[in-house]
């Protein structure tokens, strides 16, 4: 057999819990040292299973998992855990409850890898997390989102060949999250520190993954950038999960045109050819549509969520189609709801996704 190439990856893999199967003959590598993958799925669907498979807490009666061209598990091979030389930081409070934090962040040290090229800062990470004030804290007398990013710094800490975090933001406050993001991604891509993180939260997926896996029903659905995961998922599985958009009836009319009774016209390049007269169900997401007041296609507002740097409304077509519709916060008319809202035409839109 050849070498692989890959830094790591999983051969047709099927990860079980209890005897009961979660997730089914799975496949993916991670080709570069320092890459970061994210896994989204919803909750129970077997995203921690892989993760505690991957490091040894877990068997895997088929398949293959290696990591720098080493088998760590197969139905003949089980490395033990603490000879893999993975990190494993669980969403759940996992520290040592009898010692403090600064105690709890030096076991990862003390595992650390010496040769790895570059040293860790430990102060480095504990001023990232802002955990400073709370070293001599013990985890009773700290909350479930300091006890989080403690668990992520004793992770760190070991400098592991492999990094696996479960949700390790989801119980940090909203405000911090997006800058411990930005930090944390800072902080593995200079360490090169190669990650698998679990997340429910595609906005962090798309932000802080090279590559995104979708897990639905079982199966790895997709895994891809996360740009084209975005803008072209492939399946109505993944739409749905994504919730970023709406699938509208349309029939293709010719090479780059479909038409749907609602909105008329729509032109673009479809991603897929179908023949001409195929029904389809058309992919519109909020950036497809433009605003414009003087269209002579008015839609009625039923609902305006404000996002800060925009608006998403929901417009009602006269068949009764929820369509949503980007505009930017900086748009001075602001639609109240019953209002009439324009639809710049003819429609253009760049990638024609259709199922």
């Amino acid at each position: 057999m050849p070498m692989s190439k890959n830094f790591f990856e999983i051969i047709n893999a099927t990860f079980k819990v209890g005897g009961i199967n979660k997730v089914n003959n799975v496949s993916f590598s991670i080709e570069k040292e320092g890459d970061i993958i994210c896994l989204l799925g919803p909750s129970g669907i077997g995203k921690t299973t892989i993760l505690r498979s991957i490091a040894g807490l877990e068997k895997i009666e088929n398949g293959i998992i290696k990591l720098k061209g080493k088998t760590l598990s197969s139905n003949k091979i089980n490395i033990e855990p603490e000879d893999r030389n993975i990190s494993l930081s669980f969403q759940e409070n996992s520290l040592f409850p009898h010692y403090t934090v600064e105690e709890n962040i030096n076991l990862g040290r003390e595992r650390k890898n010496s040769s790895k090229k570059k040293k860790i800062s430990i102060n480095k990470i504990i001023k990232l997390l802002n955990i400073g004030k709370i070293l001599d804290h013990y985890p009773h007398q700290i909350s479930a989102g300091e006890a989080q990013r403690v668990s992520l710094a004793r992770s760190l800490a070991s400098q592991p060949d492999l990094l696996l975090l479960d949700e390790p933001l989801s119980n940090v406050d909203q405000s911090f999250k997006e800058e411990i993001q930005v930090q944390l991604k800072k902080l593995l891509k200079d360490l090169k520190i190669t990650t698998i993180i679990v997340t429910h939260d595609s906005y962090e997926a798309f932000y802080l993954g090279n590559k995104c896996g979708i897990i639905l029903n079982k199966q790895l659905k997709q895994f891809d950038d996360p740009y084209n995961v975005y803008h072209f998922p492939n399946s109505i599985e993944v739409v749905n999960f994504l919730n970023r958009g709406i699938l509208i009836p349309a029939k293709v009319t010719g090479e780059n045109s479909l038409e749907n009774n609602d909105l008329g016209t729509i032109k673009g390049n479809f991603i897929k050819h179908y023949p001409k007269g195929t029904k389809v169900q058309l992919l519109l997401q909020p950036e497809d549509l433009e605003h414009d007041d003087k269209s002579n296609l008015k839609l009625e507002v039923v609902d305006r969520k404000f996002r800060g740097t925009n608006f998403i409304y929901t417009l009602k077509t006269n068949g009764n189609l929820l369509i949503p519709v980007f505009v930017h916060s900086h748009h001075i008319h602001q639609h109240e709801i019953d209002e009439k809202f324009g639809i710049k035409r003819p429609i253009y839109i760049d990638h024609i996704v259709c199922f």
